[in-house]
C-alpha cells in the first residue's frame, strides 16, 4: 500500500488496544463501517495478532490494517503474517527495519530532529510525532515543518477532538487517536457510543481538508 498517500487523503489513523479480543475485533469493524479507512491493532492489546488476523478475513485483502507497537523484527514478521500490511513503532529499532524488509510501509515514532533523520534513513514512509502532547502540541508540528517542509507527520498522544483540529490546522498529514475516540469499546463498551466518536472525528478532518 502507498501509506503516505492514505494518509494524505483520510487523515485520521484510528488506534484499537483492548483488554477483550472479542470486543477488539467488533471496535475495528464498526470504525469500518464508520468509513475510518486507516485503523491500527496495537500488539500490546489482548490476543492483538488474532484480533488482526480476523479483522483480514473480515476485511477482505484490500482495506488498510495495521500493527501498532512494533517494536521488534519478531513482532514485525508475527505482524505481517496475520495480515497487517503497514507497521507502527513508538520509536525507532529493529521493528522499522524488519517491517521494510518485508515490504511493509512504516509510521516510524520519533521525538526530536534527530529521530526524524534517522526514520528516514531507516526508510520509514511517515513519521509518528509521539507522545505529541508531552512534546509541544500542535506548536511543536508547527515548528518542525520549517526544516522538515516536505515530511508526513501524525501526531499520536494526547489527541482529542480540539487538538486533531489544531494539529491538522498546524500542518500534520494526518492525526492517530486512541482512547478519545475508542473511549471503552474494544473492552467492551458501547458501540453506539463509538459511532457517533467516530462521526465527531470525520468531522473535524473534513473540516480540516
Amino acid at each position: 500500500m502507498n501509506l503516505q498517500a492514505a494518509l494524505a487523503v483520510h487523515r485520521l489513523v484510528a488506534i484499537v488496544r483492548g483488554g477483550d479480543a472479542d470486543a477488539s475485533l467488533r471496535t475495528v469493524l464498526t470504525l469500518a463501517e464508520e468509513g475510518i479507512e486507516l485503523v491500527e491493532v496495537s500488539l500490546t492489546g489482548k490476543d492483538a495478532l488474532t484480533v488482526i488476523e480476523r479483522a483480514r478475513e473480515a476485511l477482505g485483502p484490500d482495506r488498510p490494517l495495521g500493527a501498532g507497537t512494533v517494536l521488534t523484527a519478531d513482532d514485525a514478521r508475527a505482524a505481517h503474517d496475520a495480515g497487517a500490511d503497514f507497521a507502527v513503532t513508538p520509536g525507532l529499532g529493529d521493528g522499522v527495519r524488519a517491517a521494510r524488509h518485508l515490504g511493509m510501509p512504516v509510521l516510524a515514532g520519533v521525538m526530536t530532529p534527530t529521530d526524524i533523520i534517522a526514520a528516514r534513513a531507516l526508510g520509514a514512509e511517515a513519521l509518528k510525532i509521539f507522545p505529541a502532547a508531552q512534546a509541544g502540541g500542535a506548536a511543536y508540528v508547527k515548528a518542525l515543518r520549517g526544516p522538515f517542509p516536505h515530511e508526513t507527520f501524525v501526531p499520536v498522544g494526547g489527541v482529542d477532538e480540539a487538538a486533531a483540529r489544531a494539529h491538522l490546522a498546524a500542518g500534520a498529514t494526518a492525526v492517530g487517536v486512541g482512547s478519545p475516540l475508542i473511549g471503552d469499546a474494544a473492552d467492551g463498551g458501547s458501540l453506539t457510543a463509538l459511532r457517533e466518536r467516530a462521526r465527531a472525528f470525520r468531522a473535524v478532518v473534513r473540516e480540516t481538508a
